[in-house]
């Protein structure tokens, strides 16, 4: 975590290997969400043109197009019956268990996502399950000494147009470039500017 910063300038000949760019799929895949629903999808850009073509709505940061891995994390716009039962499936036939078993933790995800007042925040409730699975790969890239860059510089609506989102039940929230650092990166010998843990950490 000490080496790891925000990558300003990334090396275009370098690409991170199949098997850590795999490994890292899986961190996200094993990423934790509140009620276990996932309620994401992420989007891994590799097509050059595509790259090129977000790149001016993304306050024209080059990481967008010379990162070797582009990822558009995106969140679920609703939560739906449909959802629920899709998951609590899921669940009786990952864990052989039968529906009727799981049917009071349906109803715990009816009335707290569906029915009641928070499902008109189901975005912001979203976005916020999508930042778990942001750090968790922020994280678990910088043990495998690969590089990254949190971007919300960029326009979510623009995004979306480009990406062929506009319709769909997910939007784009935010982004994160993988991949190797530049030797030009002036950034990366900068020393890191955290407040200590005794302003941080308070024990009870």
């Amino acid at each position: 975590m000490r080496c790891r910063y925000a990558t300003k300038l990334f090396d275009g000949d370098r690409s991170i290997p199949a098997p850590l760019w795999e490994a890292l799929e899986q961190a996200l895949v094993l990423t934790p969400s509140s009620y276990g629903l996932q309620p994401w999808r992420f989007l891994v850009v590799q097509d050059p043109d595509l790259r090129r073509a977000l790149r001016p709505h993304s306050w024209n940061q080059p990481q967008v197009t010379d990162c070797s891995h582009l990822v558009v994390l995106l969140a679920k716009r609703t939560i739906t019956a449909a959802d629920a039962d899709r998951f609590v499936a899921a669940i009786a036939e990952t864990r052989e268990q039968q529906l009727t078993d799981l049917e009071g933790y349906r109803q715990m995800i009816q009335v707290d996502l569906i029915d009641r007042p928070r499902r008109l925040e189901i975005e912001r409730w979203a976005s916020n399950q999508l930042y778990i699975a942001f750090g968790n790969l922020m994280t678990c890239a910088a043990l495998l000494g690969i590089d990254t860059c949190a971007i919300e510089g960029f326009s979510p609506p623009d995004y979306d147009r480009i990406l062929g989102l506009e319709q769909g039940d997910y939007g784009a929230r935010v982004v994160c470039a993988c991949g190797y650092r530049s030797g030009d990166d002036k950034y990366a010998s900068l020393a890191k500017v955290c407040y200590p843990a005794s302003q941080l950490i308070e024990h009870r």
